[in-house]
């Protein structure tokens, strides 16, 4: 068996450029969730903000728009393709400065007021120093907001289409506990006590939950599923094409049959406080 990939290299390989191909569709999919982090986030103009995994810019920008000309962004991300992509959006309001390093190592000015992510902490090798790294990066009393995903049977818009490939193909492996991964932070409480840990204070966890429009009808629904999220790298180890078209197949049979396809998400919006 070959040895894992780092996540450098998963997100700047094929993974990285089909997210970035999919930028568009990714933010339309995801709006109303990055509403909520925006809105929890209580962001106030002349704030200066680090974005961790700030992937191809959606919060970045969104953000940057708040924050006025007298705040300032500090966006990052390991994905040279998708922050090529978040470089090349027109962007208005405080200046941005998109940065290619990984934040759990990057030695950060302890100059800003809030750090925040979009799906973008559930990825770190090891989550604790990765943290401890950010609070760094927070002047005393900076925030920390973030957004990830709560358990796998909680996000429809996940396990009905990886039920529809569970039916034709066999279960992958599950993931080693506590590695880097979507539902990694699954236990708000967890999640909770390690943001302590790391030296946050104030760390607290509420639930997030919003529909999300996948797609037009099911034919979009299904691209979008089969394109990104967990299930398309599943799809994309398959050696045969008959059989991927199945599971392709199955997956379309699986959303609604009419009309725009709406499925349930869940989330933690996490937040704490850098004591100082």
């Amino acid at each position: 068996m070959p040895d894992p990939i780092s996540q450098t290299e998963y997100w700047n390989g094929d993974v990285g450029e089909r997210w970035a191909g999919m930028q568009a569709e990714l933010d339309r999919v995801f709006a109303p969730l990055t509403a909520a982090l925006l809105d929890g986030a209580g962001l106030r103009p002349g704030e200066r903000m680090l974005d961790i995994g700030c992937g191809c810019g959606e919060t970045a920008l969104l953000a940057a728009e708040r924050l006025g000309p007298d705040g300032a962004v500090t966006a990052v991300d390991v994905s040279r393709p998708m922050l090529a992509r978040a470089r090349a959006r027109p962007a208005a309001g405080a200046p941005i400065r998109w940065i290619e390093a990984d934040a759990q190592t990057r030695a950060f000015a302890p100059e800003h007021d809030l750090a925040l992510s979009r799906f973008g902490v559930m990825f770190f090798e090891e989550s604790r120093a990765a943290f401890a790294n950010i609070r760094r990066a927070l002047r005393p009393g900076g925030r920390l907001v973030l957004l990830c995903w709560r358990a796998l049977p909680e996000n429809e818009w996940v396990n009905r289409p990886r039920d529809a490939v569970l039916g034709v193909v066999p279960a992958p492996a599950p993931p080693p506990p506590g590695g880097p991964g979507p539902f990694r932070f699954a236990d708000g409480d967890a999640l909770v006590e390690l943001l302590t840990q790391a030296g946050f204070a104030q760390a607290a966890v509420v639930p997030v939950d919003r529909p999300v429009e996948i797609g037009a009808d099911a034919e979009a629904a299904t691209r979008f599923a089969v394109t990104v999220g967990p299930i398309a790298g599943l799809l994309r180890d398959l050696d045969d094409p008959a059989l991927r078209e199945r599971a392709v197949a199955a997956v379309r049979d699986a959303m609604p049959p009419a009309g725009p396809v709406r499925l349930g998400t869940a989330c933690w919006l996490a937040t704490a406080v850098n004591p100082g």
